[in-house]
């Protein structure tokens, strides 16, 4: 038998036809029944959490422990079991990094910068050095040598390019 049927409403009761959704007494405890046998099952498993142990020694020294009182046995009585304290909270290492006042993060951040201006100057210099002599190695193959000493030579050029690139991303970043 389905949950639910549906029923034509009479046309006496309702003017035309529609459909109604009708549910019986009967579908309406085999809806029910899932939720009453969930809290039935969760009333044992609660039970069950607060069963109590019996301990029982035979004649032969034989200890049974069980859940349900044996001929012999002997209730047990146990402390509850010892919670854990909470774990502590981990310091971050932002937590533990030192602070500096504003004037010293200052000089920092200046003397960062020069570092990294002189940096730029011996890049462009280098870069300068590296575009000549990809151009002489260029007009004159025979003095300069091989294409492999061009080609290394064109690297270069490019290896000083690309530090200039990330310096200058790196003082953009400081002057912000």
């Amino acid at each position: 038998m389905a949950p639910f049927f549906y029923a034509w409403n009479p046309p006496d009761i309702c003017h035309g036809e529609s459909l109604n959704l009708y549910f019986p007494p009967a579908c309406l405890d085999m809806i029910m029944l899932p939720r009453y046998l969930f809290a039935l099952c969760s009333l044992c498993y609660v039970c069950a959490a607060q069963a109590e142990i019996y301990k029982r020694v035979d004649a032969d020294g034989h200890v049974t422990y069980s859940s349900t009182p044996l001929k012999g046995s002997k209730k047990l009585h146990l402390a509850p079991l010892p919670t854990l304290a909470p774990p502590r909270v981990r310091r971050t290492e932002a937590d533990d990094f030192p602070r500096v006042d504003a004037a010293t993060q200052k000089d920092r951040d200046n003397t960062r910068r020069q570092i990294l201006e002189d940096e730029l100057a011996a890049e462009e210099k280098a870069l300068a050095e590296a575009r000549t002599n990809l151009q002489e190695s260029a007009e004159n193959p025979g003095t300069r040598g091989s294409k492999a000493a061009q080609g290394s030579e064109a690297s270069q050029v490019q290896t000083h390019e690309k530090n200039i690139e990330a310096l200058r991303i790196e003082l953009t970043k400081l002057n912000k």
